[in-house]
């Protein structure tokens, strides 16, 4: 998992005793760094390739340098290796495709697969009762999968868990057609891959942050409740 998707997962799981997330803040989440990060490299393939007038291979190798550029600056922020490497690898996975096909818009292929992946895996989880939010949530903050034993956030995960099938759902929704456009639909193609990326992470995040904190809370009452009508000891 990338630092990207670890510090937001971190701030879900975090919390009171009560397992209800603490005050969520946007910027803990997303950072200009984060911003560039996630829209340069797009930004600079559609941009080279419509200002060389449809030079391909110029525009793939525009983005392979911005990634590197990218990379080289994530190591000079001091990140792990293995960031700098996720981080470059997709821009790397995007070029080669568009590269071995000689399309533009092959270059949002791996995107676009990696979107329905997600989604199916998604609704897979959250049908045999393991959904993947909560997964995820309790590998990055060592929880453990106790949440499981407890009917409310058990509920709370599942939800939130069909909030992140929406988005990757709404993404393929809008992108595919414009990919299925071809060339034609690139450049829209490029500003919703931009505007669809962070932006659209950050507004699942926070509902997802409402529903864990609602359950969090409600868990708690239901503690307090019941260690309120416990009998008096002799």
């Amino acid at each position: 998992m990338t630092e990207r998707a670890d510090g937001p997962l971190r701030r879900l799981g975090a919390g009171d005793e009560g397992g209800s997330p603490g005050r969520f803040r946007a910027g803990d989440v997303i950072t200009k760094d984060t911003i560039l990060d996630s829209g340069l490299p797009t930004v600079v393939f559609v941009t080279a390739y419509v200002v060389s007038g449809q030079d391909l291979t110029l525009a793939i190798w525009a983005a392979v340098v911005s990634g590197a550029v990218l990379a080289v600056l994530r190591l000079a922020r001091r990140q792990t290796l293995q960031n700098v490497l996720a981080g470059f690898l997709g821009v790397a996975v995007a070029a080669f495709v568009a590269s071995r096909t000689g399309r533009a818009e092959d270059y949002f292929l791996p995107g676009l697969l990696i979107n329905a992946g997600y989604a199916v895996a998604y609704v897979v989880s959250i049908l045999v009762r393991w959904p993947l939010l909560g997964v995820l949530v309790a590998a990055v903050t060592g929880e453990g999968m106790g949440w499981r034993q407890d009917p409310v956030r058990l509920r709370a995960y599942s939800l939130a868990s069909w909030i992140w099938v929406g988005m990757f759902a709404v993404r393929l929704a809008v992108q595919l057609p414009l990919y299925l456009a071809g060339e034609d639909g690139l450049v829209a193609l490029g500003i919703a891959r931009v505007a669809m990326g962070w932006p659209l992470f950050f507004l699942c995040l926070y509902l997802s942050w409402l529903v864990i904190r609602s359950a969090g809370r409600t868990g708690a009452a239901a503690v307090q409740g019941a260690g309120d009508e416990e009998p008096a000891g002799p």
